[in-house]
């Protein structure tokens, strides 16, 4: 798999995770806000903001209907129909040119998830650098198509999908010539349970699409972001806000501006960390092996005498022979003198 060019960043296994910071709703309806979130993300180390293209009507009806009502008492969102939220939870359209362009001037890559055919074309007058396709609208094969024709890199969010959904949206966007794909393993429940992320899906993903993986993580803390790094996620993706007391739409599951620079840190860290398959010990280690155990003159002899007991011993640092020469080196002889404090060398014998 080829890594993925954007603007200065590139995506894959050999860089160092991509951190989205999802502003949603968060904004609370202030472009003030919007502005102090960006600056947040850009001083805590995210490398894009991301918004979502939407609108109320090109969502939904604004019925009452139980099929259109929120009646999960769980929910953060219970007691509104779905218009409703989108109301208070879409980032009005003409907020995206200057945001785009204040991201574009403090230097952060920002792009958004479109949720209808129309915003992909607001999108692209924009010159979004990519796109990211939301998990509920990961069947949507029309607006798939029209993302894919961009030529531009597509971030797929998997959420409740099966295998064969997944299929599907990766097969439609490939047939449009559109290879430059990220799957993002995600728990579609707000706040997600960790028990409910199975992270181990995410190499399973890599390996069934050769697709660049990812997570979209609704889970409260940094946790479960930085053990999907361990499992090849190279595309992180946190709801952000600057206060959860200040509420919103997803404030309850968004990182605040402390938490999403331990998540910046800490992924780097263990992707950092995964290194390659290796065993005896690195270069930084050597120093260690004062640590170790190994074989040594313990008083002054002379060529021709017997190794026994009482000349030499097992003792720290580990720069001489290895323990288990010590039976077979007693009662050998040494061909040379040696000094208190020699390590122990099959050149000593002879």
């Amino acid at each position: 798999m080829k890594n993925i060019s954007v603007g200065d960043f590139s995506i894959g296994l050999k860089s160092r995770p991509f951190i989205i910071a999802e502003m949603s709703g968060n904004h609370n309806q202030s472009l003030d806000r919007a502005y102090r979130i960006i600056d947040a993300a850009i001083s805590a180390g995210a490398h894009a903001i991301k918004l979502q293209t939407a609108s109320p009507d090109g969502l939904t009806l604004n019925i009452d209907s139980p099929d259109f009502q929120i009646l999960d008492k769980e929910s953060l969102w219970y007691g509104k129909n779905l218009y409703q939220l989108y109301e208070i939870a879409i980032t009005p359209w003409d907020w995206h040119a200057p945001i785009f362009e204040y991201c574009q001037k403090k230097g952060i890559i920002v792009f958004s998830s479109p949720f209808e055919l129309k915003a992909v074309d607001f999108l692209e007058e924009l010159d979004a650098p990519l796109y990211k396709i939301a998990s509920f609208e990961l069947v949507d094969t029309q607006l798939l198509r029209r993302v894919a024709k961009t030529g531009k890199p597509v971030i797929l969010s998997t959420g409740m999908a099966t295998l064969s959904e997944i299929e599907t949206a990766v097969n439609t966007v490939r047939d449009q010539g559109n290879d430059q794909i990220v799957l993002l393993k995600c728990t579609s429940t707000y706040p997600a349970k960790p028990s409910d992320t199975n992270l181990l899906t995410i190499p399973h993903l890599r390996d069934a699409f050769k697709t660049i993986v990812g997570l979209s993580d609704h889970t409260m803390g940094v946790g479960a972001s930085c053990a999907a790094v361990a499992m090849g996620a190279t595309v992180i993706e946190k709801h952000f806000t600057l206060a959860r007391a200040d509420g919103g739409v997803d404030s309850a599951f968004s990182l605040e501006p402390h938490e999403l620079k331990i998540l910046v840190e800490e992924t780097e860290r263990a992707w950092q960390a995964l290194g390659a398959v290796e065993y005896g010990g690195s270069k930084n280690e050597r120093n260690s092996l004062k640590f170790r155990r190994s074989i040594y003159v313990s008083r002054d002899m002379v060529a021709g005498e017997v190794l026994t007991e009482n000349n030499i011993r097992v003792i720290r640092p580990g720069f001489g022979l290895a323990p288990k020469y010590y039976e077979i080196v007693l009662g050998r002889r040494v061909n040379q003198d040696l000094k208190k404090g020699t390590a122990f060398s099959w050149n000593y014998i002879g």
